[in-house]
């Protein structure tokens, strides 16, 4: 059973390479599609600029982040979108298969999992809406067969939609822990709507390298723009031309018999065909969502963000009564949830309420927000009180690991994304009615250069350097540990130097120590690790375990 566990764990990197939906799938939509083909062709390619003949283009802004203008019907979107990010989504679908054999190096074992992803996923494509489909399909033809054993490019790209889902469904894994903060009113600067979001999905730093920001016109549908990842058609972030926002944040799920919804989808539906809040609501009750997930939603029509709180069987709403202000981490706060022992556990024993406590902290000491403002929340490294809990804590806002931070001013139709590192550098801003309006750039970034919010000078500093060092060095300890190599130990001192308030650096040496045999020291380790800020229950139980287990073979 234990080892069972483990193997789930691998299931969001497996799921990314396994075939769960039926070949029939597959069989339809090409005898569908070969006699309408999109005519539309590639008549410039170069480094940083890549044009169809019908115009749409994707540049690299100055910055290193790729800017997609695309429109047309669902299939043409997805074809289009395929042939001027090609060579960035097989880089993507490498990056996923490499993480795939570095964990599971057996095939064997690759099989045995992807066997039970195809069956978990075998009504996926039941529940996505046939426009998204078509545009899936179009979008998985520019797959090459670099992977013939992971099945049809359609099945997999399909799945790379569900994976944000299934990665916490399956196993609760961590990889997701978002913070969002929407103000309005007496809390803004001049009374307008404003949110704020990290999105610190994380599946290594080779992921988020290529970032981009989708500008999609649908044929049938509102224009909107949203963040993500060559190769993704859903929705983590985005607005559309409307001024209605959505971003997610995960929440405690429960393991569901099937795949159902990827939420992302669902995101995209509303940027899609929702103009304000009531619309919104309703297209996300008539999804079957198969996680559990927080969707706030704000809107320039109502001049205020709500939260949906998504699960299999429960749908709540929450919203300020007395207040304009809105706080989300990663725990559900509606009368629905109020009785939830998942929910209720999951605040006490995750480092969700943690965060959310640290952003009312924050909030309070800002009368006025304003978008520099708000950068500075989501960037801010320190727990609660300012106190120094290490850098990459998943307790502070900015656990250095984000795919992106965003914000959005909706009423002004202007948002602002970070670009690399993290949510560190520069935020660079667009404004959606000039984006969609203006025809004269063709061919190049709408950013507008007047609005960048500078990049955080930490980037320049000693402790940034030490921080990025300290990652490398944790690889190779973790590797060590399951090899049982040899680290030297003034390595091991080195490595607590480069970031001394943080307790998963002592938790590492300590295990390396215990798998060594050198007990006492693992004793050393273990306990200062306990005396530092542990961002979960589970994890503190874990270090426990050890210290324990430790302590009884030293006196053997």
């Amino acid at each position: 059973m234990k080892r069972m566990g483990r193997w789930l764990q691998f299931v969001f990197i497996v799921v990314l390479c396994s075939s769960c939906v039926s070949n029939r799938i597959s069989k339809r939509y090409t005898s569908t599609f070969d006699a309408t083909l999109d005519t539309v062709q590639l008549v410039l390619e170069q480094d940083s600029l890549r044009m169809l003949s019908n115009k749409d283009y994707l540049v690299k802004n100055r910055y290193g982040m790729w800017e997609l203008y695309v429109s047309g019907a669902p299939y043409d979107l997805g074809n289009r979108t395929g042939l001027l990010t090609e060579d960035l989504f097989r880089e993507q679908q490498r990056i996923f298969m490499d993480k795939l054999e570095h964990m599971v190096p057996s095939k064997f074992k690759r099989r045995l999992v992807s066997r039970f992803i195809h069956w978990y996923g075998r009504r996926l494509d039941d529940y996505i809406p046939s426009s998204y489909l078509d545009e899936i399909y179009a979008l998985s033809t520019h797959l090459d067969d670099a992977y013939p054993y992971a099945g049809d490019n359609f099945s997999l790209t399909l799945l790379m939609h569900a994976a944000h889902d299934l990665g916490h469904a399956l196993r609760d894994l961590a990889i997701v822990g978002c913070s969002s903060v929407a103000s309005w009113g007496d809390k803004t600067e001049d009374g307008k709507l404003l949110i704020g979001r990290n999105f610190d999905f994380y599946v290594g730093d080779e992921f988020a390298e290529n970032k981009v920001l989708n500008f999609v016109r649908p044929e049938h549908g509102i224009p909107f723009v949203s963040v993500s990842w060559p190769g993704m058609i859903g929705v983590v972030s985005g607005m559309n031309k409307e001024g209605l926002t959505v971003t997610m944040n995960a929440g405690k799920s429960t393991i569901p018999l099937s795949a159902k919804r990827p939420i992302s989808i669902v995101a995209r539906e509303i940027l899609e065909r929702a103009t304000n809040i009531e619309e919104a609501i309703a297209i996300a009750k008539g999804a079957q969502s198969f996680v559990s997930e927080s969707l706030m939603i704000g809107s320039a029509k109502d001049k205020k963000a709500v939260l949906l709180e998504i699960s299999p069987k429960n749908f709540g709403i929450y919203e300020v009564e007395n207040g304009n202000q809105l706080v989300c981490t990663n725990h559900f706060q509606s009368d629905t949830y109020a009785l939830d022992k998942r929910n209720t556990a999951h605040i006490q024993e995750s480092h969700s309420q943690y965060r959310y406590d640290r952003l009312l902290e924050l909030l309070h000491r800002e009368n006025k927000l304003n978008p520099e403002k708000m950068v500075a929340v989501l960037r801010n490294r320190k727990g609660l009180s300012d106190t120094d809990i290490g850098y990459g804590n998943d307790k502070s806002l900015n656990h250095l690991l984000a795919h992106h931070a965003v914000i959005f001013k909706p009423e002004d139709k202007l948002m602002w994304v970070s670009n690399s590192p993290y949510q560190l550098g520069a935020f660079t801003a667009y404004n959606l009615d000039e984006v969609f309006a203006d025809s004269s750039t063709i061919g190049q970034s709408k950013q507008i250069k007047a609005l960048t919010i500078a990049e955080d000078a930490f980037v320049h500093s000693d402790a940034f350097v030490n921080y990025e060092r300290y990652k490398s060095e944790s690889d190779s300890i973790v590797y060590a540990i399951r090899v049982k190599g040899e680290v030297p130990e003034e390595r091991l001192k080195n490595f607590k130097e480069l970031n001394p308030n943080l307790w998963l650096v002592y938790y590492l040496v300590g295990k390396y120590w215990y798998k060594q045999g050198a007990y006492e020291k693992a004793l050393v380790e273990l306990s200062q690790a306990l005396t530092l800020e542990i961002p979960t229950a589970q994890a503190e139980k874990e270090i426990r375990k050890l210290w324990k287990k430790a302590n009884k073979r030293r006196k053997v």
